[in-house]
């Protein structure tokens, strides 16, 4: 069977796992941290530096296990190598299924959200950009091209990761180092640090809805920290992966940590923390005045892009992962590697379908209210599904990785294992009765995939049974 051929470096599995989390999430969730913290910039800006160390700990744990596990899809392979193949494949099950696809449809949206923000201008963003059929348009757009960039040309894609990542610092560190200058010399800074419970206590006398709190910012910052764990998706095409993984991990996740709260702190600088609440955080850019913001904003439009490329990568390989295991659905279709191209096309082709479908959802349910209450954010719980995931896979790795020293063994596993249960109490706390419906959704697809496994199994069975017999 053909396998997947190396061809990335450290330097573009670095910029994978900052190109896929560094994209849309900080301009996404940057004004959902303000208004669950009631305007606290304290507040907020702890949200993120405790949202930063979470990952930082997490990715430095898999980047131990990446040093020892390597095959065809990162955490999936860890799962194996520490609890089995039945939890490995629920893994892979939920990530090609869940994670992936819903994380991309995301992105696509936010992407087209932004090209209708730097085309038609911020003050067009509630109608045009969420409801639109021009948005909505574009999404679907984006997602079929980074589709077919992944499938005919994956080099290409590789490439446009390296270079989306460079072009997506430029607005990040702009506005951190320019508006936190501005913000400290005209006085904007400063006072925004000092409006303390005043926010709070207007939006109460107003009997405007009140923010959660800063554990509740803490799940906001989930988004936008989330996709490290993809680059792994992609280890049995990095060069020298047990070596050059852990590192890309790592360093990456500091790169994203800092630039994140920086990017905060200057976008405080330009502008007052109740306009920045309502309008957006990107409101900000408007200092420079409307040819500046354009810009800015077509740089954001790139880096969204670098991020949804990404996430594609993940996507279509998802099934093909599962199905080299001969497992899920369809092993032999979906497993199959085009030579010319050296990619699994049925699989690339199912997982755009299911980006699509989870695209629909969101945007279904988010702006045209299709399924009423019984909608759920598919932007962050899928996401907050992922910690309790891990939490098996970590313990196991301290009880079977007896040869490490006692701070990769035990220290670190442990950290991550307390940041995972603060993401998920965090995620209670915020979504409520939408992480009902979400694990309703959860378990039907979780039980479809068990379905499959257990055919497989039970088909496996009965071959041996039959070759035996024949013998």
């Amino acid at each position: 069977m053909e396998q997947l051929k190396k061809k990335y470096g450290l330097f573009t599995a670095v910029c994978m796992v900052v190109g896929i989390v560094i994209g849309s999430g900080v301009f996404f969730k940057a004004q959902d941290v303000l208004k669950e913290t009631n305007g606290n910039a304290l507040d907020g800006i702890l949200a993120w530096i405790i949202g930063g160390a979470i990952m930082i700990v997490l990715a430095s744990t898999f980047a131990v296990m990446a040093t020892k596990y390597e095959r065809v899809n990162g955490v999936v392979d860890y799962a194996e190598a520490l609890c089995g193949k039945t939890y490995a494949y629920f893994v892979g099950w939920f990530l090609s299924m869940i994670y992936y696809p819903a994380m991309t449809g995301v992105l696509a949206w936010v992407s087209a959200r932004y090209t209708i923000v730097a085309v038609f201008g911020e003050s067009s963003v509630s109608e045009r950009a969420l409801m639109g059929p021009e948005c909505i348009a574009i999404a679907a757009f984006y997602l079929v091209l980074m589709y077919f960039i992944n499938t005919i040309a994956p080099k290409l894609a590789g490439k446009i990761q390296v270079s989306t990542t460079v072009i997506k610092f430029v607005p990040l560190v702009f506005i951190a180092l320019v508006g936190t200058v501005i913000g400290l010399v005209n006085g904007t800074l400063v006072e925004n640090f000092n409006v303390g419970d005043s926010i709070k206590q207007a939006l109460e006398i107003t009997g405007q809805p009140l923010g959660n709190g800063m554990f509740a910012a803490v799940c906001c910052t989930a988004f936008a920290y989330e996709g490290w764990i993809i680059a792994t998706a992609i280890n049995a095409e990095i060069k020298d992966s047990k070596r050059n993984l852990p590192i890309a991990l790592f360093i990456g996740a500091i790169i994203i940590a800092a630039t994140y709260i920086l990017y905060y702190i200057g976008v405080l600088g330009l502008g007052k923390t109740e306009t920045l609440m309502a309008e957006g955080t990107t409101a900000a850019f408007n200092f420079f005045g409307n040819v500046v913001a354009t810009v800015i904003n077509f740089f954001i439009i790139f880096s969204c892009l670098g991020t949804l490329n990404g996430l594609m990568v993940a996507s279509t390989r998802g099934v093909y992962s599962l199905a080299a295991r001969g497992e899920g659905l369809s092993p032999k279709t979906f497993a199959n590697i085009d030579k010319s191209t050296n990619m699994p096309h049925n699989s690339a082709a199912l997982g755009l379908l299911l980006c699509a479908v989870w695209m629909a959802y969101f945007i279904g349910g988010q702006f045209f209210g299709w399924f009423g209450s019984y909608a759920f954010d598919s932007s962050e719980l899928p996401i907050i599904t992922i910690y309790p995931i891990y939490v098996p896979i970590l313990v196991s790795f301290m009880i079977k990785e007896k040869e490490l020293n006692p701070f990769f063994r035990f220290v670190l596993p442990i950290l991550s294992i307390v940041g995972a249960g603060i993401m998920v109490a965090a995620s209670i706390f915020r979504h409520k009765i939408g992480n009902v419906w979400y694990l309703i959704v959860f378990v039907i697809v979780m039980a479809v995939g068990a379905a499959l496994y257990f055919y497989h199994k039970r088909n496996a069975h009965a071959t041996s049974a039959d070759t035996s017999a024949e013998e």
